[in-house]
Formats: C-alpha cells, sequence, structure tokens
C-alpha cells in the first residue's frame, strides 16, 4: 500500500494529562472487531467521552469544540500494557 509524503501538518494540540492509560482506555476491546484500519475515531477514549446512555460527556477535553487539534498530547506510558495494535 502507497502512502502519501507526509509534509506539514498545522494544526493547535489537544492536552489530556493521564500517565499509564491502556489500549482498554484508547479503543475498548468492543470495538476492536475490525480489520481494516479505519472506524476506530468513533470510539476513541469511548468509555472517558460518553456517558452510559451514549451521549457526550461535556467535560471531556475531546468532547470541547474549543479543542479541535488533531495532535494530542498525553502523560508517560501512552499505550500500555496491552498488545492490541489497533487502538495506539
Amino acid at each position: 500500500m502507497a502512502v502519501d509524503k507526509f509534509a506539514t501538518l498545522s494544526t493547535t494540540a489537544v492536552t489530556l494529562p493521564i500517565d499509564n492509560f491502556d489500549t482498554d482506555q484508547i479503543v475498548p476491546a468492543r470495538f476492536l472487531k475490525a480489520t481494516e484500519r479505519k472506524g476506530f475515531g468513533d470510539h476513541l477514549f469511548h468509555d472517558w467521552r460518553y456517558d452510559k446512555s451514549g451521549r457526550p460527556k461535556a467535560d471531556f477535553v475531546l468532547n470541547d469544540p474549543n479543542y479541535p487539534g488533531k495532535i494530542l498530547l498525553t502523560g508517560r506510558n501512552f499505550g500500555s500494557g496491552s498488545s492490541r495494535e489497533h487502538a495506539a
């Protein structure tokens, strides 16, 4: 599969200052049934972003329209403790 050369990305960064979260928080296992690399963004941090009814939590940074960035800055050990590469 050919990939276009990466040149420049101009965007803001979104901070999620949490250390040591694993791939179950990034994309919960119940959403990792696909074999292609698409559609995972809909479930990114699902259990932190949405309440039990599936409504977005207003206090989670990725649900805040004031932070539209495409770069995520996290604490240390992002994606620790799992071998499920889909999520990371």
